[in-house]
Order: structure tokens, then sequence, then C-alpha cells
């Protein structure tokens, strides 16, 4: 009979089907079974979850108990007085004994319990929001109630997993402190928190949006600073450990989840102070304060002994990435024209203090890696990277001659393939070192002079390599300022007299474009302040800025300055019409001879 309908069965066919056999029909019936089966176990915890998610424990309470069991709900740890008289193995019990009643587990009722305790301390300060510190009556109820959930944690009556997701059904109603104050007393760990959350975006933005409040609210009141300092620190050493340690050969050091939120919250952080500092900042006001307090972080002494050496390097140089490409929307004529605006001086404190906290862990030989790395690799914010280069050779002694000898590579380069973004590179590198005046770095002028003024130039290989420089130079004309082009046609590059033409183009049009501006080559000061506001300086002004110089120098050294000497043969008009009548000023003469009176005579010992 059975046969009978298995043919049958099988003659209903399509003429393509194949007929399957017996076994593979109960094979078949076998698996929907299971499948049912894991239908059933899934509905049947998000059932449960629907449960948990909208049930009132006091409620519950009330209607097993009456009113009296409102003891079980921590109400009077919420006192730090009335609460003394309460043990926690008094508490424990009276949680044992609800639990049975209920028919639930302790461990889950007690993590219930103690999260809405921390609820209603959070909400109980009566203070306007928004807020991430507790007060110090908040305080006290808290340590009261910690105490009581240690307890709870020392007798396996406290559940770490259940009591974070109940702390993630009210994050908006927790303040941070009450959050750090569970990892401090090892009720549960930040990472263990966070990593309990499935939804990475949203922890995110809460910890963004509450760390942003942190730092404002650090300096306003200075009995918390010392806890506001601590919770800071210590959040910032988790995600420095768990975002930016190394990875092993075979498998992530940490989950991916977790390192990818503790990058997100760092990244999201440095573009909030960086947007910050785009604007006009005020001082003290709160943006102030959170970006001066974010950038406090970058400290040896934040991260102590607790994350590796290597971590904290590896966030400093992503960092130090992040800020020199962060909105890379300058173009290279932007910079040529208000690179003299991101000087060291003319830097935002808050930005040159950020630069020095980097460099404090990164080594002058890699800090001048990474910017070669960044320039070749990524779109740049030349804002950033020339501020930081000013930064570099004023803080960093050290420095200053790995920036010429990276300088002298990108030359190199550049002439061997006519590289034009090594040459950008190059200039606009050299400039911005130059605007920290001599004792930092040669001056423009003495640095274009000694790579292009001899036959041994980077330029003299070919005429291929003399037109590149020229079409350069010609190129960076109707951007740059007057000075520079004084610097090129007064110190003008060594040209073979076949290809002189080639010079005289390029002199012809800058002295085009500065008499454009109304600038006159022969008034161009002995000393160049390529820094200074104004592009055009009147010629008496310059030469009494002049003088003050050349004394200074002379004060230091002893002798008549090279730039005053060059000035009496090659710049007559200048020297004799300016610079001698401001040396000369008539001014009431000191009894002892001074550096300007010493100066003169030397001088006049030199013409006789």
């Amino acid at each position: 009979m059975s046969e009978s309908r298995a043919q049958d069965a099988a003659s209903d066919l399509g003429p393509g089907s194949r007929r399957r056999t017996w076994a593979e029909l109960l094979a078949g019936r076998a698996e929907r079974q299971r499948q049912g089966l894991g239908r059933g176990h899934k509905l049947q915890e998000s059932a449960v979850r629907l449960l948990r998610r909208h049930l009132n424990l006091s409620d519950l309470l009330l209607e097993v108990e009456g009113s009296a069991c409102k003891t079980l709900c921590l109400n009077q740890l919420m006192d730090p007085e009335a609460s003394a008289d309460l043990s926690g193995s008094f508490i424990g019990s009276a949680l044992r004994d609800q639990a049975s009643r209920l028919g639930v587990p302790v461990a889950v009722l007690s993590s219930r319990t103690v999260a809405s305790s921390i609820v209603q301390i959070c909400a109980s300060s009566g203070e306007p929001s928004p807020r991430v510190l507790l007060n110090a009556e908040q305080r006290k109820k808290m340590s009261s109630l910690l105490e009581v959930a240690q307890y709870l944690l020392a007798h396996s009556m406290f559940s770490r997993f259940s009591f974070c997701q109940e702390l993630w059904e009210v994050q908006n109603s927790l303040l941070l402190e009450a959050v750090w104050r569970l990892h401090v007393q090892n009720i549960v760990s930040l990472q263990e928190l966070l990593e309990s959350h499935a939804d990475t975006r949203a922890t995110v933005a809460w910890l963004f949006r509450d760390l942003c409040l942190l730092c404002e609210q650090m300096e306003v009141s200075t009995q918390h600073t010392d806890i506001a300092r601590a919770m800071l620190s210590d959040f910032v050493q988790l995600f420095v450990l768990r975002g930016f340690q190394k990875n092993s050969g075979l498998r992530s050091v940490e989950p991916a989840q977790m390192a990818q939120l503790a990058m997100d919250v760092l990244q999201r952080m440095l573009m909030f102070t960086l947007e910050a500092l785009a604007t006009e900042l005020q001082d003290e006001s709160p943006a102030y304060r959170a970006v001066k307090s974010w950038f406090g972080v970058f400290c040896g002494h934040t991260y102590g002994a607790a994350v590796s050496t290597d971590a904290p390097k590896r966030f400093f140089s992503h960092t130090l990435t992040q800020v020199l490409t962060h909105k890379p929307v300058l173009r290279v004529s932007d910079a040529v024209q208000m690179q003299r605006d991101w000087s060291f001086a003319k830097t935002h404190p808050l930005l040159t203090s950020l630069y020095r906290r980097l460099f404090a862990v990164l080594r002058p030989e890699e800090l001048v890696g990474h910017l070669q790395e960044v320039l070749e690799t990524h779109e740049v914010n030349w804002r950033h990277v020339l501020s930081c280069v000013s930064t570099l050779v004023i803080c960093l002694p050290e420095a200053q001659q790995l920036v010429k000898d990276w300088v002298a590579r990108l030359l190199a380069r550049a002439f061997e393939s006519c590289d034009l973004d090594s040459m950008v590179t190059a200039f606009l590198v050299v400039r911005q070192a130059a605007l920290e005046g001599p004792s930092v770095f040669p001056p423009y002028s003495d640095w274009f002079q000694a790579s292009f003024g001899s036959t041994r130039g980077f330029h003299s290989g070919s005429k291929k390599t003399l037109v590149f420089l020229f079409k350069f130079l010609s190129d960076l004309v109707p951007f740059e300022a007057p000075r520079y082009m004084q610097v090129h046609i007064l110190h003008p590059p060594l040209v073979p007299s076949k290809y002189r033409s080639l010079l005289t183009d390029y002199v012809t049009l800058a002295k085009t474009r500065l008499a454009d501006l109304k600038v006159s080559v022969e008034n161009m000061g002995l000393y160049e302040d390529l820094s200074s506001a104004r592009d055009i300086t009147e010629p008496h002004s310059q030469a009494h800025q002049d003088v003050e110089k050349a004394v200074a120098v002379f004060e230091h050294t002893g002798k008549v300055p090279v730039a005053v000497m060059e000035a009496s043969i090659f710049r007559r008009p200048y020297y004799v019409s300016h610079f001698l009548p401001a040396l000369l000023t008539p001014r009431v003469l000191p009894r002892t001879p001074d550096s300007r009176v010493a100066l003169i005579e030397s001088l006049r010992r030199v013409i006789l």
C-alpha cells in the first residue's frame, strides 16, 4: 500500500525531476523539525527580552507582598545615614527571599534593582542639565550603593551581564561619573559595559556627547577637577589600549567591535577640537575649555603603566596624521599667499600646545619622517602642515638640521625627475622655517643663494632642469609676497651664458609684478622680515629696522655684519640714501660709547 502511494507521488513529478528515496524524505523532515526547534528557541528569547524590558519590578513586588516590600528597592541606600544600620547580608537575604517568591534568579533581581537605584541617584541632584559629574551628596549615596553591589558580587548574587543590559536601557538617564565609579569599584569594567551594547554607533554618540561635557566642565569647579581628570584619563587609557594595541600574528588582541568603538570615539573627539579651533574661539568659553582639556590627554603620564609603550606612540602618530590631513581644502597657491600667517607666533596656542605634546613622544627623526610620509601619501591641510613645521623647528633645535636635510632630498628628487610636488614642498617648508628667524633657520635669501647661486646647484645639470626651475619660479609670481621676488632678483640663480634668456625673462616678469605692487627692488631692506603683516614697507622705516638688526648682530659678533658690507658694494643706492642716514640719525651720545657708536667707528675704518 505504502509502495503504491510512493509510486503515485513519484508519478506526479515532472519529466525533469528526480525521484527521491525514503531516506532523503525522512532527512528533510528531520531538518524541518530542527529548524522548528531553533525558531521556537529564538521566539522564547525574544519573549523574555520583551518581558524584561517592560517589567516593573517595583509594581510586581507590591503585588506579591504589599507596601512593606518597598524596602527591597534599596531606598534606604539613597540616604547614607539610614543605610548605616543595614548590612549587605541583610539586604542579600531579603533579595534572595523575594527572588524565590517571584520565581526569578536572584542575580537578575539584584542587577535590576541596583540599576534602578543608580538612575534615582543620578536624577536626585535637582541641578540643571546637561551634567556628567555627581555632586557631593550623590557621591555619598553612590558609595553606599556600591558597597551593597560589591557584597552581592562576592556572594554570586549579582549578574554583570544583566546589569549591563539594564544600564543600557536607561543610558540617557546615567551620569558619566556614575558609570566610571562602577569601573573604579570593580562592579563592572568600562570595557565590559561598552562591549555589552550591540549598537556601536549609539554607544559612540553617547560617549562623545558626555566626554565633550566632561571636558567643558572640568575646569569650572575646582572641587571636581581631580575627579574629572581621573575620569578622562581612565577613559582615554581604555580607548588607546583597545584601539591602538598591536595585533598579534594570527588574531586581533581585542575584539574588532571594541577596537573600532575606541577608534571612533577618539576620532570624533579630535575632529570636534579641530573644528572648534577653526572658528574664533573665545578664551574660557565652553568650547575653549573642552579643547584645552582634551589636548591635555596627550601627556605621557595620562597613560601610566597600564598602557604599553607602543600603543600611545601609535595613537600619537595617528593623531598627527589626522591633524595634518584634516579638511585639505587649501590649494598650494593659497599656502604660498598665506603661509606667513601660520608662523609659530601667529598659530593658536592650543594647536601649538598639541604639537608640543605630540613631539614629546615621537623622536625628531620620526617626526620629520612622518611629515614626509604624510605629504607623499595624503592630501594635506597646508595650514596645519606648515604651522607644524614652525613649531618643530622652534621647539626641537635638533630637528632644524633634519629639516634642512629633508629639503635637500626634496630638491634632489625634484630636479632628478622634474617632480613638481617635491619642488612645491621644498619651497613651502624652507620658507616656513625661515619665518622663525635666523637663530632658528637660515634666511630664505641665504638658502636660495646657497641652493642655486653656484655651479653646484641642483638646477645646473642641464637645460631641462633650468627650464624647470624658472617655470616654477614664474608660476609663483602671481601669488608670492614681493620680498621673495626681490630675493630672486637680487640673488639670482647662476645660469650659463647661453641660457641667460631664461633668467632675464623671469626678472622682467618679477619686476613687472613688483611695479604693479608699487614695490622697488632697490629699496629692499638688508634683513628680510617675511612674516611682516605688510608686503610693502617704506624705505626709511625699513632702514631703521635694518640699523637695529645690524647693531644687534655687531653686539653678538664684534664684526661689521656681512649684509651691511654687501650692501655698501652691491646696493649702493639703498645703502647711501637710506641705511647710512638711519644709522647716523642725530641723538644724544652716551658717556660710554655703545654698540651703535662702535659699529659706526668700525664702518669708518673699513671704508678708509
